[in-house]
């Protein structure tokens, strides 16, 4: 599996706007060949941070999702809503989903 973590510092003016930005982009990515999740959280201590946890089954899914029309859209329509370049985590993993977490059980 890919999995990509990536924190976007949105403009202030943006915080409250984000989600309504990249709705059309989560639902086109989301409905991929592939994409196992594609997952935006909102930081708690900054509210202008947003996570974006995502992952696909293998590097071609994850190739193809690079190569799609919304992904060159979203890559044109976000930077005018950030504050600064976002940050990412790409790594491959022997993993297929989640897992239970092992030190707590409910």
């Amino acid at each position: 599996m890919i999995f990509i973590v990536v924190k976007f510092k949105t403009k202030p003016d943006w915080a409250d706007r984000w989600l309504d930005l990249v709705a059309e982009f989560t639902a086109a990515t989301r409905s991929e060949r592939g994409n196992l999740w594609f997952e935006w959280s909102q930081s708690v201590d900054d509210p202008t941070e947003f996570v974006l946890v995502e992952a696909f089954v293998d590097g071609d899914a994850g190739g193809a999702h690079v190569q799609s029309a919304h992904f060159a859209a979203a890559m044109t329509q976000l930077p005018p809503a950030l504050e600064s370049t976002p940050k990412i985590i790409s790594q491959t993993i022997d993993a297929s989903g989640w897992s239970e977490m092992g030190e707590m059980s409910v």
